[in-house]
């Protein structure tokens, strides 16, 4: 790997994780320039590096208004929330693989806990539980798509620790039929937000700019 591959692929999982962790809201621009600067190299490793993320849908391109994190529409977030139950159900059917059995175990131990972070780390652990990499691959991709949106609206959702923890406890029991339940329950109350969780991300956005 040449110096200027592997410097993009270092900036690719910086931005990566900057973006799961909320650095960057819904609609805020990302700047190569300033990036290049950030990680002290030419901007040519860093549009390669944003280009890949454009490629995985985690950050748009917007042409002369440059590079966003993606702001969805309505219609979009909820097909984005009905994918993730539809492959985390999929996940569900196919089961824990034998050579799986002792992984997929994650402490929630209270609510001062991240509760982005942990719900990414439960459904990446429900999905890769599995052994099945391309269904994986995919939850990891949602996955990634929504921690800035889940981020962004947490202030929305009551109860968000209990919720979860009460996932984690049917994944933890291997209850697989309590876990679809509440797995439908989960993405239903997200998908009835969605005009609520548009209009704020939409308002911030309008802030940022």
């Amino acid at each position: 790997m040449d110096a200027t591959h592997s410097k993009s692929a270092f900036v690719y999982g910086q931005v990566r994780r900057a973006l799961r962790s909320g650095r960057y809201a819904p609609g805020q621009r990302i700047d190569p320039a300033t990036l290049a600067v950030e990680f002290n190299t030419s901007p040519t490793p860093v549009r390669f590096a944003l280009y890949r993320l454009v490629g995985e849908a985690l950050i748009a391109d917007h042409a002369r208004a440059g590079l966003h994190v993606p702001l969805l529409t309505e219609v979009a977030l909820r097909d984005l929330y009905d994918w993730m139950e539809r492959l985390l159900l999929m996940a569900c059917d196919i089961g824990v693989a034998p050579t799986a059995q002792e992984t997929g175990t994650l402490e929630i131990a209270s609510a001062d806990d991240d509760l982005v972070k942990s719900t990414w780390q439960l459904f990446d652990t429900i999905a890769r539980a599995t052994a099945h990499r391309s269904l994986h691959h995919a939850v990891k991709q949602a996955n990634d798509r929504l921690a800035p949106i889940r981020r962004a609206k947490q202030g929305l959702i009551e109860h968000g620790f209990e919720e979860l923890s009460e996932l984690n406890r049917h994944w933890q029991a291997r209850d697989i039929p309590a876990l679809k339940s509440a797995l439908r329950d989960y993405h239903e109350r997200r998908k009835q937000l969605v005009p609520c969780i548009v209009a704020l991300l939409n308002d911030r956005s309008d802030f940022l700019h």
